[in-house]
């Protein structure tokens, strides 16, 4: 499996069966500014929605590479699809967030809107701004992990569309759980919702009315870990459990 983990990945539009595949733009100057690849070298590239290809570096010109292809495989999606709703985070620690869930496999990512998040994502530019910023930073972290697929990351929601969403489980981080993340009985199939809170903690309205919809609090541990570093951890647990992991 190293063959499809160690090389350098590079995002293209698409990635066909066989023959050439140049790599232009951000991706050129990656591959021959900063990498510094040469030909002779083997490569990976990906279109990010779950099709990669290994291959050979045939011509390297100032941020332009020429590929071409040598195998190409199509990864299907888990049968148990994990969303993260990850309470919006002040400043880089947002992007960390982002960063280790997608470095630790989540699927998708849904920003939520709890009611003690100290960063406010207004509706607009601004709002707008924030939302590519975690879209480019799922997108370079599934780079640097080498994953088939890049995280889809919706737009922001509310406790309210948290509660209304048609997952088979949603499962909230919550420290004084009686349940564990290692014990609880998890569905083989469909959609997990893992909600992780921001840093004040998830209110009794929002428990309330999480628990009514069907949600399931389940503790980590002993510790109380930050909120952009609990989803990574619980998604580790989560791998094991399910096999993606293996």
């Amino acid at each position: 499996m190293t063959e499809w983990s160690r090389p350098a990945l590079f995002w293209v539009d698409a990635v066909p069966a066989s023959g050439e595949v140049v790599l232009e733009g951000a991706e050129g100057r990656h591959a021959a500014d900063v990498r510094r690849v040469r030909a002779g070298e083997v490569v990976l590239i990906g279109d990010g929605a779950g099709t990669r290809a290994r291959a050979k570096v045939t011509g390297v010109e100032k941020s332009r590479v020429t590929t071409s292809v040598l195998e190409r495989r199509a990864e299907d999606e888990p049968p148990l699809r994990i969303t993260l709703a990850q309470a919006l985070v002040k400043g880089d620690r947002a992007e960390l967030a982002v960063e280790l869930a997608t470095e630790a496999g989540v699927d998708a990512i849904l920003p939520w809107r709890a009611e003690r998040c100290v960063a406010r994502w207004d509706d607009g530019v601004r709002g707008e701004k924030a939302l590519a910023r975690w879209r480019t930073t799922a997108r370079e972290a599934a780079k640097q992990a080498r994953r088939a697929r890049v995280p889809d990351v919706a737009p922001p929601a509310t406790t309210r569309d948290l509660a209304a969403r048609d997952a088979d489980a949603v499962l909230v981080l919550e420290a004084t759980a009686d349940e564990s993340l290692a014990d609880v009985v998890l569905p083989e199939r469909g959609e997990l919702v893992l909600v992780v809170g921001p840093e004040g903690g998830v209110t009794d309205d929002e428990r309330a009315l999480l628990a009514g919809a069907g949600a399931r609090e389940v503790r980590m541990g002993p510790g109380v870990l930050r909120t952009s570093s609990a989803a990574a951890v619980a998604l580790g647990v989560l791998g094991a459990r399910t096999g993606r992991w293996g």
